[in-house]
């Protein structure tokens, strides 16, 4: 706690200085957090910003070819990423129910059958779904922060303000010079807690957003594969 009589702080860094024990291990709980918070963000914004790149891309090549033997072999150039394995999933299992795969001429390939093709539809699911687990992968770890932050600052705000009524108590001061130090180093933690979750909530819900976008792409494509099949007599 702030030493009453002692020389007021007159900043943040003060008051932290002068700290109780229990103020500056809150605080430094607090600086962990906020450590592994930026890193999480740094990291998934640099992930998204990489997935959409090559989401461009795919799309582009896809779109130029003409058949899907031709957008096969066009993506097989791209850096991989979750189009790229949804695709390429999708192709496999397909050549696994027909020989040959795409790579046969439409017209001589036998139709899969109403059975082969729900199970075509469901492997293009499974594979939808595990691409949004894997880009969900630590998200809710800044929700998680930014929920316990402000907890934990008010945990340390209210041990803080307990210090420092104790030391009024103690010392038998209680005007406003003797009681405003300690308050003020109390509220610090609370700040500190805030610091730390309120740019993990907003980080939050942006890269929820842009999983959750990336998987409705996703699911869109596999239906859009689906009706190429269709579109090229292979259903």
């Amino acid at each position: 706690m702030t030493q009453l009589g002692g020389a007021v702080p007159t900043s943040s860094w003060e008051l932290m200085g002068a700290a109780s024990p229990e103020t500056k291990a809150v605080l430094i709980i607090l600086a962990a957090f906020s450590v592994v918070s930026w890193f999480l963000i740094f990291a998934k914004a640099w992930q998204f910003r990489r997935i959409r790149r090559s989401a461009n891309a795919f799309f582009r090549a896809v779109a130029h070819a003409g058949r899907l033997d031709e957008a096969h072999q066009a993506i097989a150039t791209l850096p991989t990423s979750p189009y790229t394995r949804l695709f390429t999933e999708g192709v496999t299992f397909y050549g696994e129910l027909v020989p040959g795969g795409v790579a046969m001429e439409p017209h001589s390939a036998p139709r899969l059958t109403p059975t082969q093709l729900e199970a075509l539809r469901m492997v293009l699911d499974t594979q939808a779904d595990a691409e949004h687990d894997q880009l969900g992968r630590y998200i809710p770890w800044l929700a998680t922060l930014g929920s316990v932050s402000p907890l934990l600052g008010l945990l340390g705000t209210v041990l803080g303000v307990m210090d420092a009524f104790i030391g009024i108590a103690t010392s038998g001061a209680g005007n406003i010079a003797a009681v405003a130090p300690g308050v003020a180093e109390a509220l610090v933690t609370t700040v500190a807690g805030l610091a730390v979750a309120i740019p993990s909530v907003i980080a939050f819900n942006i890269f929820a957003a842009r999983q959750n976008f990336v998987a409705s792409e996703l699911e869109g494509f596999a239906w859009e594969l689906i009706s190429t099949l269709a579109r090229e007599g292979r259903l």
